[in-house]
């Protein structure tokens, strides 16, 4: 439906929980942003002593989201982009980028952080030809998400969607069936859909990278590090990965040649791959 306006989820906004460091605000953080609050500050604080490396892994990732949408609506085709764990708005939004090459390319974001949903007008401007939505929803319940009419309206799920879980599987532990939640979005897209992950991993350096995880449980905030095969099996198997496969973020088709950040810097695997 060309030409409608971009909408959100009709519910209230929840109330802002400003006492729990939340991984939204705390990214924003880590890219320079400026909407967090204290307990957010205080947690991120303390990861990056520990693991300072936390801000160029973020930018890194944020880079490679951005190619992989570039990829996908230049070289695949892809129209329809579903953005769980979508994160404070920042620059090159997944609908900036996309429709930037695509104009009619229509984006679904989803996050439960109630302070997204406050700033989602940020993330529902969009082309005359194309559409933005936002929902707020938990990447552990897909079903509410593929059930929600706003989702329902703005995706045909007739045609090929690009799935989108960039640095948000790493705080889906194992307890709470993270191959589930993928094998139910999975099974609601057509052939010729793709995935775009990434996930951060401790096996580069594990001195330096395995406090961040304790710290973020120490604020509530559940998580597990996967290394480079658990990650392709958990995100990965059963569909054609794009070259260069699984790879840290920053190799995932780079815009240009020259030095990047070491290995252990970066700690973020990432992939793009297309459902037979």
């Amino acid at each position: 439906m060309p030409g409608m306006p971009s909408q959100s989820e009709p519910d209230s906004p929840t109330e802002v929980d400003t006492s729990r460091p939340h991984t939204a605000r705390m990214y924003d953080y880590f890219l320079g942003g400026k909407n967090h609050f204290a307990a957010d500050r205080e947690l991120a604080d303390k990861v990056l002593v520990s693991t300072p490396s936390a801000r160029t892994a973020a930018r890194e990732n944020r880079a490679f989201l951005g190619r992989a949408v570039r990829f996908l609506a230049a070289e695949a085709g892809i129209r329809q982009f579903l953005d769980i764990g979508t994160g404070l708005p920042t620059s090159s939004n997944v609908h900036q980028v996309a429709q930037a090459i695509t104009p009619s390319a229509r984006i679904v974001y989803a996050d439960n952080d109630p302070l997204v949903l406050a700033h989602a007008r940020a993330l529902l401007t969009s082309t005359t030809d194309g559409r933005t939505a936002y929902i707020q929803a938990d990447l552990r319940d897909p079903e509410s998400i593929l059930a929600s009419p706003v989702v329902r309206e703005v995706i045909d799920f007739g045609q090929p969607v690009a799935l989108m879980l960039v640095a948000i599987l790493h705080f889906i532990p194992d307890r709470d069936q993270p191959a589930q939640v993928l094998a139910t979005l999975l099974d609601a897209l057509p052939p010729g859909s793709y995935l775009v992950a990434s996930h951060t991993t401790a096996e580069h350096d594990p001195e330096q990278w395995a406090p961040l995880q304790r710290s973020y449980e120490s604020g509530g905030i559940p998580g597990q590090f996967r290394d480079s095969g658990e990650f392709a099996r958990l995100a990965f198997g059963g569909l054609n990965l794009v070259p260069p496969g699984v790879v840290l973020v920053s190799e995932w088709r780079p815009d240009a040649p020259g030095p990047r950040p070491s290995p252990a810097e970066v700690s973020v695997y990432g992939g793009v791959a297309r459902k037979r």
